[in-house]
C-alpha cells in the first residue's frame, strides 16, 4: 500500500513538488485577490459595503494556464541548476583524474631514473671491485721460489701450517727442486707407486691429501707441495717438523 493511499497521512514532497506547490499557491493567491473585488456593469470595481457585499467565490487555480506556466518555469530552472551542478562535479572529477595521472607518470619516470642510476652504480662498483681484485691477486714466478710462495698462500687460506724454510729444506733433500723427479728404486717404486715431484709424494697419499683448487697432478709443483704439506701436518704437525724421509 502506497503512502498516499493511507487516510490521514500526509505525503512527503520532493523539491520539485514543493516548488510546484509554491507556484500554485502564488497563482491562487493572485486570482483570489481579484475574485474578492466585484465589478459593476462597466467592469469597474465598486466599493463594497457590509450590506451590499456579494458572496465571495473561491476559484481553484491549480489547473489554470498561468499556474502551469509558472510551474514549468520553476521546474526548468531547477533542472538547469541540477545540470550545472553535475557539470561542475564532472569537471572537478576530470581535473582530479588528470592531476593523479600526471603524478603517476612523474613517479614512474622518477622510479625508472632511480633504477637506471642504481644499475650504473652497481656496474661501476663491480668494475672497481674487479680492478681492485686484479691488483690484489699476486703474480707468482714460474720457479721454485714462486711455487713455494703460491703454495704457502694456499696453505694459509686452508689452515695448513708450514713455513718457507720448512718447504724449501725438504724440497732440496727430496728432489733438489725438480718437479719431475721420480724415485724408481725405493720400496714404493717396487710396489708400483713411485714417489714423484718436489716433495716425492706417492699417488695414494697425494689423492688422500690433495688440496681443492690445485691441479690434480703429482707433477704440478703447487699441487705437490700443498698435498705433501697437508699430509705432513696430519702426520707430524707441520712440514717444518720433517727433517728426513717421511
Amino acid at each position: 500500500m502506497s503512502e498516499s493511499s493511507i487516510p490521514g497521512r500526509r505525503r512527503r514532497l520532493n523539491k520539485t513538488q514543493k516548488l510546484s506547490a509554491a507556484a500554485i499557491s502564488a497563482v491562487a493567491a493572485a486570482s483570489l485577490s481579484f475574485s474578492l473585488v466585484p465589478a459593476n456593469a462597466e467592469g469597474k470595481p465598486k466599493a463594497q459595503t457590509p450590506e451590499a457585499a456579494a458572496p465571495v467565490v473561491l476559484t481553484s487555480v491549480a489547473g489554470t494556464p498561468q499556474a502551469k506556466a509558472l510551474q514549468a518555469s520553476l521546474i526548468g530552472q531547477h533542472t538547469t541548476a541540477e545540470k550545472l551542478v553535475k557539470a561542475a562535479d564532472l569537471a572537478r572529477a576530470k581535473q582530479a583524474a588528470a592531476v593523479e595521472a600526471k603524478a603517476k607518470a612523474a613517479a614512474k619516470v622518477k622510479a625508472a631514473a632511480a633504477a637506471k642510476a642504481e644499475a650504473v652504480a652497481e656496474k661501476r662498483t663491480g668494475t672497481q671491485a674487479a680492478s681492485r681484485s686484479e691488483v690484489r691477486t699476486p703474480v707468482y714466478a714460474n720457479n721454485l721460489d714462486g711455487w713455494i710462495r703460491e703454495a704457502l698462500d694456499i696453505m694459509k687460506s686452508r689452515g695448513i701450517p708450514g713455513s718457507y724454510n720448512g718447504l724449501h729444506r725438504n724440497i732440496m733433500r727430496e728432489s733438489s727442486g725438480n718437479p719431475n723427479a721420480i724415485n724408481g728404486w725405493d720400496i714404493n717404486a717396487r710396489n708400483g707407486v713411485p714417489s714423484i715431484g718436489l716433495l716425492q709424494i706417492i699417488k695414494p697419499t697425494f689423492d688422500a691429501y690433495h688440496v681443492p683448487g690445485t691441479a690434480f697432478s703429482q707433477y704440478d709443483p703447487v699441487a705437490n707441495l700443498t698435498a705433501a704439506a697437508n699430509y705432513a701436518a696430519d702426520r707430524y704437525g707441520s712440514i717444518d717438523n720433517v727433517n728426513s724421509a717421511y
